[in-house]
């Protein structure tokens, strides 16, 4: 069986060691947020943006990052991870900084309502509120979506909502290892079920408390893998990493949009494992890979 090098294992270590957990021992969910943010995290600036404020997107709080590059720059609503339960804008901000100046777009982070208190679809119609703002307050603007895990799942729902409600039109979707199977039944999810980081039981525990009624569990917006018409989406850029979880659902995904006309750029890190992506003070494989997935969105919002 391959293990990942003793590099990556190392920091996998380091992050499980600080990560709740949850299903197993903790059952509070305000005892959950508060020990995951209360983790050891490594002391590092914050990236500098030219402005970063706090607003209300139509009563939903989101954080704007404006690089101040040119008075035209695009737009990314960003959903963040954290399996619909935990994070927040401050627990993604770094990732964030570095995606607007590495993009040199606008990032609107929300601030979607979190389940178990909140479950589906409160976050989703958070974010196409979030998303309908963003769209107003910059019109012309070429808008991508982008989420990790959690929240890539919430980006991908947002392109059907998009498209099923009339607008507002989306350039692209950027999903970072995507959460999107309630069903939990692929190989890697067994392959990859323990030592990783995210866990099996995490992801039974996260999906339990976002879809609290059974025939959530088949809705195209809330699993977009359970037989969605995925035609006339938005390209889609997925990264996969080859120690986690949800490994096949993003390769799935990426076979399905392909399958229904929709133009998809796949990259897989076999090597790497759920988060890596904000892991790239740590990695130099993980900085790359994200240097190289930014570069990739950036591209894909210049001027048509």
């Amino acid at each position: 069986m391959n293990r990942p090098d003793p590099e990556v294992q190392a920091v996998i270590d380091l992050a499980t060691a600080g990560f709740p957990p949850l299903a197993t021992e903790m059952t509070d969910i305000a005892e959950v947020r508060a020990f995951f943010a209360a983790r050891p995290r490594p002391d590092v600036p914050p990236p500098p943006v030219a402005r970063v404020t706090d607003e209300d997107a139509g009563g939903v709080p989101v954080r704007v990052y404006d690089p101040a590059v040119h008075e035209t720059a695009p737009v990314i609503v960003f959903c963040h991870g954290g399996g619909f339960v935990l994070c927040d804008l401050d627990s993604h901000d770094h990732f964030c900084r570095s995606l607007a100046r590495a993009t040199e777009a606008i990032v609107v982070s929300v601030d979607y309502r979190r389940a178990p208190e909140h479950p589906f679809p409160a976050a989703p119609e958070d974010a196409y509120t979030a998303l309908l703002w963003a769209a107003a307050i910059h019109p012309g603007r070429r808008i991508a979506v982008a989420g990790d895990s959690a929240g890539a799942n919430l980006a991908t729902v947002l392109t059907l909502l998009s498209r099923d409600r009339g607008g507002p039109e989306i350039a692209c979707q950027a999903l970072y290892y995507p959460m999107l199977d309630p069903t939990r039944s692929r190989p890697s999810h067994r392959e990859n079920a323990q030592g990783y980081f995210l866990t099996a039981d995490h992801l039974r525990w996260y999906w339990d408390g976002y879809l609290q009624a059974p025939a959530h569990r088949t809705s195209p917006y809330a699993a977009p893998l359970a037989g969605a018409d995925l035609s006339g989406l938005p390209p889609a850029q997925i990264v996969t990493a080859g120690f986690d979880p949800l490994r096949d659902d993003g390769l799935a995904y990426a076979e399905a949009l392909t399958a229904a006309g929709v133009p998809v750029r796949a990259r897989h890190h076999a090597g790497m494992f759920h988060g890596f992506l904000s892991m790239a003070g740590a990695l130099p494989a993980a900085a790359e890979a994200r240097e190289t997935a930014f570069a990739a969105l950036r591209e894909a919002l210049a001027p048509r």
